[in-house]
């Protein structure tokens, strides 16, 4: 193999040297495109001649095209109407799920304030109850209660064998299951 007189970084020449061409592809280089000026004596010739309309000219290009461009260019036309038909679609369905979605919001918002004026009406009704139960509590005179049962419905007090006593098993309430009376 010949050298190519390259160092690698390391200070020392490479063991993996090529020569160019030799199994790599040549590098080709591309010419510069250079500007070309027509001589004036035809740019006055496409000066006179007259414009070419566009019909003219795809009247020209239809005669040119060959069978299998023009059902390549029908098809590329065909897709690109389906394609459209597609994107319409796709975009009502949006519109539509973005309408829903709105509708579906404020009916929600308009829900939470709902709740909020019940919350609101709730919270004053049991302000109100509160100071119904307490303006009716504090009417209320147990001795002068104690005294007409006493005294008017001939109640007593219980004696010590007409008391009962149990207890509960974990539980802070009794259900009570039979009349207590007595009869």
């Amino acid at each position: 193999m010949a050298e190519t007189g390259r160092r690698t970084t390391s200070g020392r020449r490479s063991q993996n040297t090529y020569v160019d061409g030799n199994t790599v592809r040549k590098v080709q280089e591309v010419p510069q495109k250079r500007e070309y000026r027509q001589p004036e004596h035809s740019a006055r010739r496409k000066k006179a001649q007259p414009e070419i309309t566009p019909e003219q000219q795809a009247a020209r290009q239809n005669k040119v095209l060959s069978r299998e461009a023009r059902r390549n260019r029908a098809k590329a036309s065909n897709m690109n109407r389906n394609f459209a038909i597609f994107l319409g679609v796709l975009g009502v369905v949006i519109v539509f799920c973005s309408i829903n979605y709105l509708r579906l919001k404020t009916e929600c918002t308009s829900k939470r304030s709902q709740l909020a004026t019940l919350e609101s009406q709730l919270a004053e009704l049991k302000e109100d109850n509160d100071a119904y139960e307490s303006q009716v509590t504090s009417n209320v005179d147990l001795e002068r209660i104690r005294k007409i049962a006493i005294g008017r419905l001939g109640m007593k007090y219980p004696s010590n064998q007409q008391t009962e006593t149990y207890t509960t098993e974990g539980g802070s309430y009794v259900r009570q299951y039979q009349d207590v009376t007595g009869k």
